[in-house]
Parts: structure tokens; C-alpha cells; sequence
């Protein structure tokens, strides 16, 4: 967060909040989480990990002073976590206290064929609201500590992977009702939005209805590209150099955003969702906010941010300032 605010960001665009489970003790909670039989002790799970996500999220609120944080929850689907090695599956079972059979038949359970379709995203909220809860709770617990210091906080969560209006609906009343229920138990007050990613062309089509509940839109240009392109981010190096020589395409659509495509989705988006709340907060997480190209068309949509990584900031400054400037 340091290194991001020193080059220039002005806020956070993505927190993946996944990324938070994979460190030391946590793993072990997490995965403790995932073999559970039962609400119950999915709950007893969750609740060891509350504590390190909201520790987390105490550094990251401090270390920005009042800058906005966009914090996605959990995305990835669960089998990531789990342990496909059957060594490590066994240290997992002696760890644990569990049998190996119990987490070989759980690991095959939540086997995919195509995991970047399937239980993932939103979807894992809806299923396991709980996951949720506790995330929500490590948010705004965190939220009320530090603004108990006198510092600004400004959350906004990110609910992945919306495709339908009712998905976004029921988390957005489990944020709001764990905030509430917290801001009433510390006597404080919270200034946060909820929104959505959108990265999937239903959710574009269908902005109007989503923006009835949703505070800000951001283009996770990654996967919004794949889905919209029907193209595997990660195997399309096999032809699309073919592709760039036979001039099928002007430039890598990974790389720089597809603006006849993906961009018309973005521009659909953009109207339906302002035609319903016309002061909607629009950005982009991903990639292609580094890419001097994409974040010139952003500045066209009318988009009031970018996000890249942090060392790529400067590059999405310089373009931000020569599209302000009509370069």
C-alpha cells in the first residue's frame, strides 16, 4: 500500500482478499473452513480467520489516511486452497486431525472442469453466506478501529462475479446488516459503498436492473475479455500471434483493451447503469489500467478511475494527463 501511495495512487482499486488466506497459520484455518461437514463448523473455521483478515484490513485503512479501498471478496473457487499432492494431502489429515480419505474425496467434490465458470465469485456467497458475514465483519470491524484513531476510512466492497441482480442483492443485505449490527455495537457511523465487478457480458446487459443496488461498477477488464472473447487468457499465446500477423486483430486484447468488443460492452454498461443511478462510480481493475491505450479509452467513457499495479502508476498517470489534455 506504501509503495502504491508513493507512486502517485490516489486509493486502492482492488484488494483481493483472497490473497490474505494464503500466508502461515491461515492456510490451516481456511482449509479447515473448506472440509467442514457443517454450518457450524464452517463458523468455527471463519471464526479463526476473522482475526487475521481484520488485522489485515486495520493495516491497509491506516497505511491509506482516508483514501477509498476497494476490497473484492473471496473470488477464487474453494479446490485452490485444498492440497492435490497426496504427501501434502497427508500432512494436511495429521495437521487437522482429519483422515486423508476425507480430504482426497472432498478435493475430488470440488473438482472443476472449467473452474473459471463455475463455483466461484458471488457465487460462493450465495452458497456459503457465512463467508461472507465474516468478511463483511473483518471489514468494518477493522473500519471502526481505526477510525477510532481519528483517521478516514472509506471501504468499498466489491461483490465478484455478478451475473444476476438478485445475486448482488442478497450479499449487499449481508454487508449492510453486519455494518449496521457493528456500527451500533462501537457507536460509530461508516462511510462505504457496495458494488460489483463486472466482468461477465450479462452483467452489462443487464446494468439498469444492477445499478438499482449497486454503488460503483469495475470493469475487471481480465475476465470481462475472456468471457466476452471466449478466449483462455492464459492459453491464447498459441495463436494469437498467428492472429496479430494476419491482422484478425489490431493488438493483444490482454494487453490493451478491445474497444470494438469489450469496450461497446463497457459503453452499455455506462449508460445503463447511469441511466438508473447517473452518479455511479465507474473504474477499471486489471491490467489494462497500466496500459497507456486502454486508460486514453477509459478517459473517453468517462470513467472516474484506473487501477493497475503500483509500479505501472506512473505509466497510468502520464496517459490519464495526455487524454485530459486531448493527446
Amino acid at each position: 500500500v506504501e509503495n502504491a501511495v508513493a507512486f502517485g495512487a490516489e486509493g486502492i482499486g482492488l484488494c483481493r482478499t483472497e490473497h490474505m488466506f494464503f500466508e502461515g497459520n491461515r492456510i490451516d484455518a481456511m482449509r479447515e473452513m473448506i472440509l467442514a461437514d457443517s454450518k457450524k463448523d464452517r463458523a468455527r473455521a471463519l471464526a479463526k480467520l476473522l482475526p487475521y483478515q481484520r488485522d489485515d484490513f486495520i493495516g491497509i485503512f491506516a497505511a491509506l489516511k482516508g483514501l477509498p479501498a476497494t476490497i473484492r471478496f473471496l473470488d477464487p473457487p474453494l479446490h485452490e486452497f485444498l492440497p492435490n499432492d497426496h504427501a501434502q494431502q497427508n500432512e494436511l489429515a495429521n495437521k487437522l486431525g482429519v483422515s486423508v480419505e476425507h480430504i482426497s474425496r472432498r478435493v475430488h467434490e470440488l473438482h472443476e472442469f472449467n473452474p473459471m465458470l463455475g463455483h466461484r465469485g458471488c457465487r460462493l456467497g450465495i452458497v456459503y453466506p457465512e463467508i461472507s458475514e465474516m468478511q463483511a465483519r473483518a471489514i468494518f470491524e477493522a473500519a471502526a478501529e481505526v477510525q477510532g484513531k481519528g483517521v478516514k476510512v472509506r471501504p468499498e466492497i466489491m461483490i465478484p462475479l455478478v451475473g444476476f441482480p438478485r445475486e448482488l442483492k442478497l450479499q449487499i443485505e449481508i454487508v449492510r446488516r453486519v455494518a449496521d449490527a457493528i456500527a451500533q455495537e462501537r457507536k460509530t457511523k461508516f462511510n462505504y459503498l457496495v458494488g460489483t465487478m463486472i466482468e461477465i457480458p450479462r452483467a452489462a446487459l443487464v446494468a439498469d436492473q444492477i445499478a438499482r443496488d449497486a454503488e460503483f461498477f469495475s470493469f475487471g477488464t481480465n475476465d470481462l475479455t475472456q468471457t466476452t472473447l471466449g478466449m483462455s487468457r492464459d492459453d491464447s499465446g498459441s495463436f494469437l500471434p498467428a492472429y496479430a500477423e494476419l491482422d484478425i486483430i489490431d493488438a493483444n486484447p490482454f494487453a490493451s483493451i478491445d474497444q470494438k468488443g469489450v469496450g461497446r460492452l463497457m459503453e452499455i454498461t455506462r449508460d445503463l447503469g447511469r441511466k438508473t443511478r447517473p452518479e455511479i462510480k465507474l473504474g477499471i481493475c486489471g491490467e489494462h489500467g497500466g496500459d497507456p491505450a486502454s486508460v486514453k479509452f477509459c478517459h473517453r467513457l468517462g470513467l472516474n478511475y484506473v487501477s493497475c499495479s503500483p509500479f505501472r502508476i506512473p505509466i497510468a498517470c502520464l496517459a490519464a494527463a495526455q487524454a485530459a489534455l486531448g493527446g
